[in-house]
């Protein structure tokens, strides 16, 4: 984390206002701890958790699904969002099925939430490590997902492997 933030600071001259981290599960108290040991008090730093979901099924009038984009907040820090759906830029939508939201819960910290559901669909539009368009997940665990087939695929030479939250 205090190489993440040197990092933006080389490059923007400033701190950043806020970090979001995302990921599959809640963050243990002890994971948080370590994040927010790392981030200056004066950061936003906020953890976002983003699962698939088949707690709802929309289904739109006519022949297309629902709509790439559309979101249902179940409270004030979760909601559901169709990250595939139809794409009306594209007149079409590349699935088969009938979409599945993600769910996507604000854990730790303060944010707003429309604002993390943007965040997200920007994510999701394209995924240039893999040239795919609107897949649906975040680059930012499509690209956890990359780390760890990598780290399963390879030789264990010596000692246990660290957990995977380890290199996420």
């Amino acid at each position: 984390m205090s190489n993440l933030l040197q990092s933006y600071y080389d490059e923007h001259k400033r701190e950043p206002a806020e970090l979001f981290i995302h990921g599959r599960t809640r963050f243990s108290d002890e994971e948080w701890a370590g994040f927010r040991e790392a981030v200056p008090n004066h950061i936003n730093l906020v953890g976002v958790r983003i699962a698939r979901s088949q707690e709802m099924k929309l289904f739109a009038p006519g022949r297309v699904p629902v709509l790439r984009g559309t979101s249902h907040e179940l409270s004030s820090r979760r909601a559901l969002l169709w990250t595939t759906g139809f794409i009306p830029q594209l007149a079409t939508y590349p699935g088969r099925e009938t979409p599945n939201p993600l769910l996507i819960e604000v854990t730790r910290g303060e944010a707003s939430l429309p604002i993390v559901l943007a965040d997200i669909m920007g994510l999701t539009k394209v995924n240039f490590n893999a040239c795919l368009f609107a897949d649906g997940l975040p680059v930012t665990l499509r690209f956890a997902d990359a780390v760890g087939e990598i780290l399963t695929a390879a030789p264990i030479s010596e000692g246990a492997p660290l957990p995977f939250r380890h290199y996420i």
